[in-house]
């Protein structure tokens, strides 16, 4: 076996997805619960099959989106994961739709940060183990940054 990192190729910071589910539906299903949380979302999906063809199967409602998604699905190269890229929406918004998706097994991410995929490559396959999400914790909050997340999240008006 061998450990493979493989990070997330995503230019402009974007927000995205990445889970694992286990059956080829995964990508209509997905593309219907996204399309159902906001007539304003615009995101990209692919999902790495894993039998049959195997091959990187796509949706989406704008194009660049759709291409990235593709390109870091292929990155990857998992059995049964996917990635969603989105704009016009945070994961919070769709999280809990994706998530009631029936075939979502687990979702390894739902971020705008560099990520790695930790990936681990046999004679069979490959498979997501973990990933590292972002930058080391440098250290604990104090009342000045307990001030700033206050006003970011009323910013984005997610409390009054």
């Amino acid at each position: 076996m061998e450990i493979v990192p493989v990070n997330v190729e995503n230019p402009e910071g974007l927000n995205f997805i990445l889970g694992q589910s286990h059956f080829i539906k995964t990508v209509e299903d997905l593309h219907e619960a996204l399309v159902g949380t906001s007539p304003f979302i615009k995101f990209g999906l692919a999902f790495c099959e894993s039998s049959g063809p195997c091959l990187v199967r796509w949706s989406g409602n704008d194009e660049a989106l759709i291409e990235l998604a593709k390109k870091n699905a292929i990155n990857l190269a998992c059995g049964h994961s996917f990635i969603i890229f989105l704009k016009e929406a945070f994961p919070v918004n769709v999280l809990n739709a994706v998530k009631m998706v029936p075939e979502v097994c687990r979702i390894f991410c739902a971020t705008a940060n560099p990520v790695t995929v930790i990936v681990c490559e046999n004679e069979q396959g490959r498979g997501i183990l973990g990933v590292i999400d972002g930058f080391k914790t440098r250290g604990i909050e104090g009342e000045e940054e307990i001030r700033e997340r206050k006003a970011l999240l009323r910013k984005f008006g997610y409390k009054l």
